[in-house]
Order: C-alpha cells, then sequence, then structure tokens
C-alpha cells in the first residue's frame, strides 16, 4: 500500500467513527478535518464533495461489516453452524457497539426519505446483505438442517428485524436481556425452520 493509500485509509477510518457519532448526513470535510487534524484543503484534495465523502465512508464501514461479521460465518461449516456463526458474529459486533455495524443502523433511519447516491447505496448495501443471509440459510436447507420449502430470504428478513431489535433494546433503552431476548428469539426462528429430529452431522 501507498504512503497516500494509506493516509486515505487512516482518514476513512476516522471517518466511520465520526459518523457513527453525527450521522452519515452530518457528516462533513470540516468535522472530518477536526477529527484527523488534517486541513480541509487537504481532505478535500481527497475527496471532492462532501457526497463523496459519505460514500467512501459508507463503503469503508461495509467492508468493515463484512471482514468481521461476513467472511468469518462463511468460513463456518454450511448449515446451520454457519447461520449461527453468523449470528454470533452479528451479536459481538452490536454488543461492542462496532461504528461500521453500527453506523448502518443510524443511517438507515437518518437517510430513508432522502433521495440521491448516499441512500441508493446504503439500501444496495442491506439489500446484498439480506442475499447473504438467505445464501446462508439456503445452505442450510442443502445439507438438510433446514425444512424444504422454508423460504430463506424470509430468514433474512426475520433475522434482520431480531437484530435491529437487539440493536435498539441494547444502545437506546440499555436493556440487560437485550441480547438474551435476541437469542431466544434466534432459537426460535430456527426451530421453526429445522427438520423435524435432530439436526444432521455436519462434515
Amino acid at each position: 500500500m501507498t504512503k497516500g493509500a494509506e493516509t486515505r485509509q487512516v482518514i476513512l477510518r476516522k471517518g466511520v467513527e465520526t459518523a457513527y457519532r453525527v450521522g452519515l448526513g452530518g457528516l462533513t470535510i470540516g468535522h472530518l478535518a477536526a477529527a484527523t487534524g488534517m486541513s480541509k484543503s487537504g481532505l478535500f484534495a481527497h475527496f471532492r464533495s462532501k457526497e463523496l465523502l459519505q460514500l467512501e465512508v459508507l463503503r469503508e464501514a461495509r467492508t468493515e461489516f463484512i471482514d468481521t461479521v461476513i467472511r468469518p460465518a462463511l468460513l463456518a461449516p454450511r448449515g446451520e453452524p454457519r447461520v449461527r456463526e453468523l449470528f454470533e458474529r452479528w451479536v459481538e459486533c452490536g454488543r461492542t457497539r462496532m461504528p461500521g455495524g453500527c453506523l448502518f443502523v443510524k443511517a438507515s433511519a437518518e437517510l430513508d426519505e432522502q433521495d440521491g447516491p448516499v441512500r441508493d447505496q446504503l439500501v444496495r448495501d442491506h439489500l446484498d446483505l439480506y442475499d447473504s443471509c438467505a445464501r446462508m440459510f439456503a445452505s442450510g436447507i442443502a445439507e438438510g438442517h433446514f425444512r424444504d420449502d422454508a423460504d430463506p430470504l424470509q430468514f433474512a428478513a426475520d433475522l434482520d428485524g431480531i437484530m435491529l431489535g437487539f440493536y435498539h433494546a441494547h444502545r437506546l433503552l440499555e436493556d440487560e436481556r437485550s441480547e438474551a431476548r435476541a437469542r431466544y428469539a434466534f432459537e426460535r426462528l430456527l426451530d421453526a425452520a429445522r427438520v423435524a429430529g435432530p439436526a444432521p452431522a455436519t462434515t
């Protein structure tokens, strides 16, 4: 990685952390200049506009979430173990208030009625997440862990609902039982989809 690329990476990481605090819409080159100790003109040379900065920060947050949640889950055995690893990684993301993952929750409410490229990218990122969840669940159907008539996209939507509820209860409400409630809901979701009898052994 070149020196310029390293500098840009540091800026983007700070951008994700800053956007987590002030919101993606509130993130400006001025905010980031104050957070990084760089000049506005220096940052403008990297990003050129507030919109481009927001898109790049969103892309960095997506990369962080993929690297810490999605990719590790894909290393688990196909089927229910993979779905469980996805859930565990996702819960850890929320429990530790990982800026990259938490930014997507904040930005979803912030940008839902604001048309433009940043909202469009956020929509694509959420649809990609749904697709990843559905594919992992579908591997469980193929492995015989879940019923043949189970709907992977419905599972993805239900799991996303559980996680949004967990984020809300854990962060805003400071509910000490937020994780326990999320785990209970997750187990019920798996039970509803699981083939009757013990799950087949995974190789």
